[in-house]
């Protein structure tokens, strides 16, 4: 239940943040000001939390690491990609994560793939093909929508990869302290470079909807998603937390046919199918284990 209102929550994301720049809202005021006030909210989990004392050199270290593979190469290029391309896109292409994840337990945990996980990765992998390929998907070109879709991309490599490496920790130290740590070090090391932008959302002057859009990326679509996002994946192995990544788009794309930012072409349904056809045989394959030798 914590994976599927975080999905919820995060899949909004996508349409408002084409809302907020269509506004006159940069997406690196939205960044700092989703970094800024989960900061807040999570550091007392770090300061005034006796596990923060206890991380040993070495885990802090990771949890250095995955910091700042959440904040820059997630939030940041997420947020930066879902502003140069459209919901849909954004939304349907976060849903590689569970291949991606897929593929990083297996090297972080090498152990035997079966054959219709195999099928499914090849077949979500068929499916992202085929939605990029469209006319009007290229991943590589000179569109914004080809560099949004790339950076789209890379955040969903960067977050599937911090889903399974920071497992062990999250279960020794616990949800709130790793996360407070996350938002606390990137925020250190984002404010001597977006200080400006900070202080310049006061002067904007934005509509109401607009500051209710604000409002909703900030708490509702950033701090509380991300800790019922840890919460869930204590719970559930890596693979199956990325899969309900696939709420998200079923979100993204109700809500920009809704405001009219996009429409559905032939590229959405078949990349969808092979992709949700994909997860179906990656979840189930361990009933089809593959022998070695």
């Amino acid at each position: 239940m914590a994976l599927l209102a975080a999905n919820i929550l995060f899949g909004a994301n996508f349409s408002l943040y084409v809302s907020l720049t269509q506004h006159g809202v940069s997406f690196q005021q939205i960044f700092i000001l989703q970094l800024t006030v989960a900061a807040l909210f999570f550091a007392p989990s770090v300061l005034f939390s006796r596990q923060s004392y206890r991380i040993a050199l070495e885990d802090f270290g990771s949890i250095f690491i995955v910091a700042i593979m959440v904040v820059y190469g997630w939030m940041y290029m997420l947020l930066w990609g879902a502003t140069e391309t459209s919901p849909i896109d954004a939304s349907m292409i976060a849903t590689l994560g569970p291949v991606v994840t897929l593929f990083v337990a297996h090297i972080v945990h090498p152990q035997p793939i079966s054959w219709i996980k195999a099928i499914g990765a090849l077949l979500a992998i068929a499916g992202t093909i085929a939605l990029l390929s469209d006319k009007n998907y290229h991943l590589l070109g000179t569109t914004n929508e080809a560099f949004g879709n790339a950076l789209v991309l890379f955040a969903v490599i960067a977050i599937a990869a911090n889903t399974v490496l920071i497992n062990s920790q999250l279960r020794q130290y616990g949800v709130l302290t790793i996360v407070g740590w996350y938002y606390v070090i990137g925020l250190i090391m984002a404010a001597p470079f977006f200080y400006r932008d900070f202080l310049g959302i006061f002067s904007l002057s934005i509509s109401k909807i607009a500051i209710f859009e604000l409002v909703y990326v900030t708490l509702f679509g950033t701090v509380l998603p991300m800790y019922l996002l840890y919460v869930g994946s204590r719970h559930l192995t890596a693979v199956h937390t990325a899969l309900y990544r696939y709420v998200q788009p079923l979100v993204a794309t109700t809500l920009a046919l809704l405001r009219g930012q996009t429409v559905i072409d032939h590229a959405n349904i078949v990349g969808a199918v092979l992709i949700f056809s994909g997860v179906v045989f990656v979840v189930t394959g361990n009933i089809f284990p593959l022998r070695r030798g």
